[in-house]
């Protein structure tokens, strides 16, 4: 509660005497405090206080506790436990401000389907072993309308293709598809997707034999058998879309290219060992080797 008066004092310039007052304080209690001798503790909790501040306006407000003390591990050579991170936040009143919105899916007559040959097996040892796809929805300017496909490799998390586009259609998947085959030939992973029209299309199955994949989709109305796609839509649209309106087509393209590049080469994972997609793709390459 100290921290927080002297906190909101310095930053915010509020008088002592009403901080006091709402924290039901006495004034003298708090002078008491701040002319104490600061313990070797409190002196690495205002240095964290200071780093968390710096990092959440960096972020514009999107890392949470967790994300944070992976964040300040990582970039300062800290060893903080989660626990301390959180309860600076709290004290603070930082919190990540993300939200998330359900996904609205459409209904379509499929010309094949594949069975559910991932089986929510989401484990995955190397790159290209297993490839996840998708498209969402969003929205820019008064009522425009944009659709972002991508691919997600299980073994990173890392997003190996992404086409936005004005239409939901099939040169919108192809072409997500098309830019990760020419870029990692070798790939022949297990291809999986939800049963949308793009996917059960004859064109689309056939572009999958060719390049010797093998196609998996999602159960009916089953949206957590493409779990971890979805979670990172989720990640996506609460730690960039929801924070913002969006004026133009251009103006939400370039944010989605800059958010994945973040995401693949800067936002740490604690299931990747705190590391990013990209550096986790080297460390398996690396351990193979």
């Amino acid at each position: 509660m100290y921290l927080a008066i002297s906190d909101l004092h310095d930053t915010k310039r509020y008088p002592i005497i009403e901080l006091c007052n709402f924290a039901g304080i006495q004034r003298s209690s708090y002078y008491k405090w701040l002319n104490r001798k600061e313990s070797s503790n409190e002196e690495f909790n205002i240095k964290l206080i200071s780093l968390i501040k710096d990092a959440y306006e960096e972020k514009n407000g999107i890392l949470g506790y967790r994300q944070m003390t992976i964040k300040l591990n990582r970039e300062h050579n800290l060893r903080v436990n989660h626990k301390r991170i959180y309860r600076l936040m709290s004290i603070l009143k930082l919190k990540s401000v993300c939200r998330r919105k359900r996904k609205n899916y459409i209904k379509s007559t499929p010309e094949i389907t594949a069975d559910n040959i991932l089986n929510r097996n989401f484990e995955a040892k190397e790159f290209g072993e297993k490839w996840l796809t998708d498209v969402t929805e969003m929205k820019y300017g008064l009522g425009g309308k944009a659709y972002l496909s991508a691919i997600l490799d299980l073994s990173d998390k890392s997003i190996v293709s992404f086409v936005l586009g004005h239409s939901n259609n099939n040169e919108l998947v192809f072409k997500t598809f098309d830019i990760a085959h020419s870029e990692y030939l070798d790939a022949k992973p297990i291809f999986h997707s939800d049963r949308g029209f793009q996917y059960t299309s004859k064109s689309f199955k056939k572009k999958l034999d060719d390049a010797g994949m093998i196609q998996s989709m999602s159960r009916v109305s089953r949206c957590i058998d493409n779990g971890p796609m979805e979670a990172f839509w989720g990640m996506l649209k609460s730690e960039m879309y929801y924070l913002r309106r969006f004026n133009s087509y251009s103006e939400l393209e370039t944010a989605i290219v800059d958010y994945i590049e973040y995401y693949n080469n800067h936002r740490y994972q604690r299931r990747l060992k705190c590391m990013t997609p990209i550096e986790y793709r080297n460390y398996l390459q690396n351990k193979v080797a």
